[in-house]
């Protein structure tokens, strides 16, 4: 499985009163892209069947972002999951090449019939696992 990305641009309103992105609003871009890679990836009937929350973000800031100013996301998988649980790596990269925000985050999925966690099926792992990532 190759690597996800997403491109996003800073808006006014992704703005904070530093002048640059909001860290809630990075929060929100490592969701986004994490649900853009299951939804252009996994098969339409595991997106029917189950739903992914997050359990944990480890968040690094490593550069600014202004109003205008795009930023290229990436996410891949490069671990197994653990029961229910996978780790995502995300990272997003300027125009000039220079990591912006590094994060690990950790996501459960969910069974939406029965509304409890699940083990990750085997399939999706084998779509959403890269191996021999870098990282």
């Amino acid at each position: 499985m190759a690597r996800f990305t997403l491109q996003k641009t800073a808006s006014a309103e992704d703005i904070d009163i530093l002048g640059h992105v909001n860290n809630a609003v990075w929060v929100a871009w490592i969701q986004d892209i994490a649900v853009a890679h299951w939804a252009a990836m996994a098969p339409e009937a595991y997106r029917d069947a189950y739903i992914w929350v997050v359990t944990r973000h480890e968040i690094d800031y490593r550069g600014n972002v202004s109003v205008g100013e795009t930023v290229t996301g990436e996410t891949w998988v490069d671990e197994p999951p653990r029961g229910a649980r996978f780790n995502r790596n995300v990272r997003f990269v300027g125009s000039d090449g220079k990591v912006r925000v590094e994060a690990r985050t950790t996501w459960a999925i969910i069974d939406r019939a029965s509304g409890r966690i699940a083990r990750v099926p085997g399939e999706l792992v084998e779509i959403f696992l890269e191996r021999g990532a870098e990282g």
